[in-house]
């Protein structure tokens, strides 16, 4: 059975010069990874924040072309909190829900920044259905 708390952890781990050279986006509860496998990450790996800040979710959808509408929805995951975290670190939180996206902890070192922020879910969750459920859903067996 599926756990019911989706808040998540959101860890980005920037150099000196604010290049992107770390991500984890996990699960508080079991630190399981969300999305992984989009090749998000890999795509802005070294981008500055600035310029992660300047993409639109529809240039990495095109240039990652995800096969399944759940790889575009990781995708789209992985691309809000990358998004979200970077821009409460630049100080511009004009469009971010606080209440829902916080930053925890920003620590700076002779390596770069690392910035965790938590991501509580929306006020309104779609039903949770097991994974054991959606095979059998998908496989046409009820």
């Amino acid at each position: 059975m599926p756990c019911k708390d989706t808040t998540s952890k959101v860890m980005v781990f920037l150099d000196n010069k604010d290049r992107l050279i770390g991500f984890d986006f996990s699960k508080i509860t079991c630190s399981k990874e969300i999305g992984g496998g989009t090749g998000y990450f890999e795509y802005c790996k070294e981008k500055t924040a600035e310029d992660i800040m300047k993409l639109d979710y529809l240039k990495p959808l095109e240039t990652l072309n995800p096969k399944t509408s759940e790889d575009q929805f990781f995708l789209y995951l992985e691309w809000d909190a990358l998004r979200t975290c970077i821009a409460q670190y630049l100080g511009d939180s004009s469009d971010i829900d606080l209440d829902r996206y916080q930053v925890a902890s920003i620590t700076c070192d002779q390596a770069g920044v690392t910035i965790t922020q938590v991501i509580h879910p929306p006020e309104k969750m779609p039903k949770i259905v097991s994974c054991k459920k959606r095979s059998q859903i998908n496989s046409g067996m009820t």
